[in-house]
């Protein structure tokens, strides 16, 4: 039995303010700037010890992050706390008074009392990780407001007071330690259009398994299906899938549709390699059809791309929004890690130990598939 638990938040674009409403089960709806494309994302946390699964929602892209900011600050990470310093100026403060320092575990609002007006220095919704509210430090040292934020995870260096695109990508890589990801779903296209977002931003190298079976095929992907059927295909994908399982630092865009190796169930044992992001295209319209929607495909075994590590859900597809896409997969990437901070280490163990298929419960050195789930070879 699947157990779910997210908070659903709509955002409608950069002038309207987020606004979220606590619910379990729900799911998190991220609307962009544009009308033709909607994005969702969540991970799923396969744990060892049980059957079970968590699915959490995460929303968010670059183009619709709240952050209002003077733009003039400075910003250092101590460890166990991060810094923010910004500048007052010629903002005359009469008295301490006239501060207002607002912070929440993943929000931070700064306001100051100007002739009797307030004005926000920094607002967002979407500190990088979580902080301590109650262990929050300001003072004034000379014409700067210094914050003291106390991180709930001091092993987790901030490149930025803020969560966004360019602090993701920079953060990410503590988090990946080189584990390749592999990009899934049922578009060859976006899966290559994100794929190639993903690993520019991050400094991964970008492979797209239909490049590398066009050049050793000497023909089409769809030549192929024509004339030997989409079954041939994915064989081959998968051949290719097993020489890149032991690829680093890469970010594999894979086969969409009945050719693609990811469509099915039995070809998934060198998927694990890597984290994998499921692109999955919706209909959905609303947070019960979205919820309903994203249970069923967690909970159906049946469905191949139900092992994806990481689900991204889109409404509709723009390329002007491949840095959003590419940033949800990032940000559900980097909680399912922090979650768990084993696995990358855990994902390099699979690959070591030959890529056998028993994932998550990775059986001891010598176990083969054919044994059975509680043999081991002698």
């Amino acid at each position: 039995m699947s157990t779910i638990t997210a908070s659903l938040c709509f955002l409608s674009g950069n002038k309207n303010p987020i606004k979220t409403l606590n619910l379990s089960p729900s799911i998190s709806i991220s609307n962009s700037n544009s009308n033709s494309v909607r994005s969702w994302s969540s991970h799923v946390v396969k744990t060892s010890s049980s059957n079970s699964n968590r699915l959490s929602f995460n929303c968010k892209s670059a183009s619709t992050i709240p952050f209002v900011s003077s733009k003039n600050y400075e910003f250092s990470d101590g460890s166990s706390e991060v810094e923010l310093r910004l500048q007052l100026g010629a903002q005359d403060i009469q008295s301490y008074k006239d501060i207002s320092v607002d912070a929440n575990d993943n929000s931070l609002k700064i306001r100051i009392q100007r002739y009797g007006s307030l004005i926000t220095l920094i607002e967002t919704d979407h500190l990088f990780d979580k902080i301590k509210p109650a262990e929050t430090i300001w003072y004034i040292d000379d014409d700067q407001l210094v914050v003291n934020l106390k991180k709930q995870d001091p092993d987790l260096k901030w490149p930025d007071i803020v969560e966004s695109w360019d602090s993701l990508t920079v953060g990410s890589l503590q988090l990946l330690q080189g584990t390749a990801i592999f990009i899934v779903g049922d578009s060859t296209e976006i899966n290559e259009t994100v794929a190639r977002e993903i690993a520019v931003g991050i400094g991964y190298t970008p492979l797209t398994t239909k490049e590398l079976l066009e050049t050793y095929a000497k023909q089409t992907i769809d030549s192929w299906v024509l004339s030997e059927g989409s079954d041939s295909v994915a064989e081959a994908e998968s051949a290719i899938l097993e020489s890149l399982s032991s690829h680093v630092r890469a970010v594999v865009a894979t086969l969409g549709g009945q050719q693609g190796a990811a469509r099915r169930a039995d070809k998934w044992q060198h998927l694990y390699a890597g984290f994998t992001v499921w692109l999955s295209q919706t209909e959905a319209t609303d947070k019960d059809s979205a919820k309903e929607e994203a249970r069923r495909h967690i909970q159906d075994a049946r469905l191949a791309y139900s092992k994806a590590d990481v689900v991204v859900k889109l409404q509709g597809w723009d390329s002007d929004q491949t840095q959003s896409v590419a940033q949800a997969s990032l940000r559900a990437i980097k909680q399912l890690v922090l979650s768990d901070k084993n696995l990358p280490g855990k994902k390099s163990l699979y690959v070591r130990l030959g890529c056998r298929g028993d994932w998550p419960n990775i059986k001891p050195p010598g176990w083969a598939p054919s044994a059975g789930d509680d043999a081991t070879l002698t």
